[in-house]
């Protein structure tokens, strides 16, 4: 047959029409929604040296725009620091997970306790809340009018 469709031209043209968008929003994710009020987990020893050593490059390099080259500059120094020299970082970097474990009991206690009813969300979006709230101010006479 000339100028025919073969099969496998069908089966092809059947599987352009079923391709599926791969935008985030066509995406069912298997993760649950992350918590706003969970507390964040605490820097290592590293990235608390690296708070500081960044301040330190941005003063000594004032025109290097890369975060590549401060990130590598940064892994440098920390290979090269002694453990005497690192334990300050360490220290701090302990502190914070103490606190962090300390901030995640009391997180894991109020989760546990359910919802509170300050936290509840009432039916109503923030805007309708507002826009309730405006139709209330112009329809006193608490105001004068510019005349």
């Amino acid at each position: 047959m000339k100028g025919g469709k073969s099969k496998s031209d069908a089966k092809s043209a059947k599987l352009s029409v079923n391709k599926k968008s791969t935008t985030k929003a066509g995406k069912k994710s298997g993760k649950a929604a992350k918590d706003p009020n969970k507390p964040k987990r605490p820097a290592s020893a590293f990235f608390v040296f690296m708070e500081e050593f960044r301040e330190q490059y941005k003063k000594e390099h004032p025109k290097n725009k890369s975060v590549a080259a401060v990130g590598k500059a940064g892994g440098d120094k920390w290979k090269s620091l002694s453990e005497a020299e690192k334990r300050p970082y360490v220290d701090k970097a302990e502190k914070r997970k103490v606190e962090y474990e300390k901030n995640m009991k009391a997180y894991n206690k109020r989760q546990a306790e359910g919802p509170q009813e300050d936290e509840e969300e009432s039916e109503k979006s923030v805007s309708e809340v507002n826009d309730e709230e405006e139709d209330d101010d112009e329809g006193s006479g608490d105001e004068e009018d510019d005349e």
